[in-house]
């Protein structure tokens, strides 16, 4: 029996998605659950797995191509189903050319008749092995690297003359990702070829702090994480939907925002207390953010307005409590979410966070992390920044922000003066879903909250 395969929805308001990659090609078995497509979005580049087990007969839409939710992309045909005739033309539709400096993509020739259908296969020439000869099962894996990298990865490798194929990818299942390009084009061809080689090394660490120093791609072509002054650097797809989103937000939703001061002497006193103890028993560093998080969803439950989202019919006032956490990283934002936050302590929540930053550092983020935001967190006191109006979530009434901490001398009610660790906190806000009233009310409850916290507490 033919199944037919849609664009999966990756998110509330996605509505479309684009092919990033073919993990599976016309004529091969799948299992179920297995991932066979890789679709990116926005955010995020989630692979989707097979609802059935059974031989995948046609590929509908190409890699690079986007289409709205629900399109039939591929069909495959389940175990002890009539399997349709595959034909040379839907194999060779379902293979991307995508060649590697110097070397070229085996082509898809037929090979041999049976029933009157044509059967295809790859034919490699004996040439297209790994660099400096390696042996079969060190070239199996060499292939399975150029099969698993995502285009835009050996995009990044051309422009870098990388061979993939000698690369140890660091990645989900191996697969060779952005980062261990470029850290292969740091250390120069010989080095690259002759650590994906080692036994037991791990190709996609990082390197020491001294060799991190960005190089210039040896071809001239900017990237997003490595610009060249003079040159353009060409929109990715997730910087592309990330530059839509953001009109489509502040066009859509009349933006307002406020401000205000915060002394958090208690809580930066209450973290010094506790970091370093924090540290050693969970493996993650303890900041101000689950601190911060925590007064923002108790003001969050005194003020529910302010976790609401405009529809066509009315204001819709979101049951559940669902913080996003905004992460900056070298070539994208994402905004991972911590369900239920309004149910976690400060170390649930310090632990939550923890878990979704290094995923996001470590490209493991997945559609259900970025999926169900109902409020959003943006700590942009990380760089420095001492205030800002940051563009709301779409869906979303309000982005509040984490601005840096200054030591001042506050002037106390008797006049006297005394340091004290003082940090600015900007609301921005849909002001279709809350008047200044509401916000303004909202933001003075959050510094109320953490003005109370101290050091005495329990995480």
């Amino acid at each position: 029996m033919a199944t037919t395969i849609t664009m999966p929805q990756l998110g509330e308001t996605v509505t479309e998605g684009t092919v990033a990659q073919w993990l599976k090609r016309v004529g091969d078995q799948v299992e179920k659950y297995e991932a066979f497509l890789e679709v990116s979005t926005d955010k995020v580049n989630a692979e989707v797995p097979s609802p059935v087990t059974g031989v995948i007969t046609q590929v509908l839409v190409k890699e690079g191509d986007t289409v709205p939710v629900g399109t039939a992309i591929a069909v495959i045909d389940e175990v002890g189903g009539a399997t349709a005739p595959v034909t040379t033309v839907e194999m060779a539709n379902s293979v991307q050319e995508d060649p590697v400096p110097g070397f070229n993509i085996p082509q898809l020739e037929p090979k041999g008749q049976g029933n009157g259908h044509a059967r295809t296969e790859n034919v490699v020439p004996s040439s297209y092995g790994a660099p400096g000869g390696l042996e079969p099962e060190a070239d199996a894996v060499a292939q399975d690297a150029l099969r698993g990298a995502s285009p835009a990865v050996r995009k990044l490798a051309r422009e870098h003359h990388i061979d993939i194929r000698t690369l140890k990818g660091t990645g989900a299942n191996g697969r060779v990702t952005a980062d261990d390009v470029l850290t292969a084009s740091r250390m120069g061809p010989a080095a690259a070829v002759g650590q994906a080689i080692s036994v037991g090394t791990n190709f996609g660490a990082a390197p020491p702090p001294a060799a991190a120093a960005p190089v210039a791609p040896a071809s001239g072509t900017s990237t997003y994480a490595q610009p060249i002054p003079g040159t353009l650097v060409p929109l990715t797809q997730a910087r592309r939907i990330i530059a839509e989103r953001m009109v489509e937000s502040i066009h859509t939703a009349p933006h307002a925002w406020t401000m205000t001061s915060i002394d958090v002497t208690g809580v930066w006193k209450w973290r010094a207390r506790e970091k370093d103890r924090f540290e050693r028993e969970t493996g993650y560093k303890l900041t101000l953010l689950p601190f911060f998080v925590r007064a923002v969803v108790e003001s969050l439950s005194a003020f529910p307005l302010m976790n609401s989202k405009f529809t066509a019919d009315g204001i819709y006032v979101n049951k559940d409590v669902n913080i996003g956490i905004a992460i900056g990283l070298p070539a994208t934002l994402v905004v991972p979410v911590i369900k239920g936050a309004d149910k976690l302590s400060i170390k649930g929540l310090a632990i939550a966070a923890g878990e979704l930053i290094d995923k996001a550092r470590r490209g493991k983020l997945t559609a259900d992390d970025l999926a169900g935001g109902t409020f959003t967190v943006n700590n942009n006191g990380a760089n420095g920044s001492w205030a800002s109006a940051p563009i709301i979530n779409a869906g979303q009434a309000g982005i509040v922000t984490m601005e840096t901490v200054e030591k001042k001398l506050l002037v106390r009610d008797d006049d006297s003066f005394a340091p004290r660790y003082v940090m600015n906190s900007c609301l921005s806000l849909d002001h279709r879903v809350v008047d200044g009233y509401v916000a303004s009310g909202w933001l003075a409850d959050l510094k109320k909250r953490l003005e109370r916290m101290t050091p005495d507490g329990a995480l």
